[in-house]
């Protein structure tokens, strides 16, 4: 988040904090059902406007991801695919698909906790999201609650190590 005023920005990360627990909060519900731990949430003046988590397993849907079930949500709940001015907050960096979806919807800010080495598409690999190639561009924060979005993903990868699964 680009400011100066170290008071706007330390109140901006507790309400990012406070955000992103719902996106984990999702998360854990991904866990639940079995699913990679990944949740998202779209906010959009303040308000919660579309929620989900991994359901690709479950719903035999390999677009099924948090961030693309979240901003379908979201673009339900107020009638517009256009989602300008929101804000999606999710556990993960996004991944392409995700990334690309993002941006179409016209997401004004992107807000993610753990980078991801392997298919990050938003800072790690790619850049969708701030690419001077398409016509819409996202404001990016990463590593909001980092740790807690990355521990969770760890620990659920080395569960199913452990049972073989």
């Amino acid at each position: 988040m680009a400011n100066d005023d170290p008071v706007q920005f330390s109140a901006q990360r507790r309400i990012d904090e406070d955000l992103m627990r719902i996106a984990l909060g999702e998360a854990r519900l991904a866990w639940a059902a079995n699913e990679v731990p990944v949740g998202a949430i779209v906010v959009i003046g303040g308000e919660v406007m579309g929620r989900g988590h991994n359901s690709v397993v479950g719903a035999s849907d390999p677009s099924a991801h948090a961030e693309i079930l979240a901003l379908r949500a979201a673009a339900r709940a107020i009638g517009n695919y256009r989602l300008a001015g929101a804000s999606l907050y999710s556990t993960i960096e996004p991944c392409a698909m995700c990334a690309g979806a993002i941006v179409h919807a016209r997401i004004g800010r992107l807000i993610y906790g753990a980078g991801d080495a392997r298919a990050g598409a938003v800072r790690t690999h790619f850049g969708i999201c701030t690419s001077e190639f398409l016509n819409h561009r996202v404001e990016v924060e990463e590593g909001v609650l980092e740790n807690e979005c990355r521990q969770m993903l760890v620990s659920f990868f080395r569960l199913r190590r452990e049972i073989g699964n």
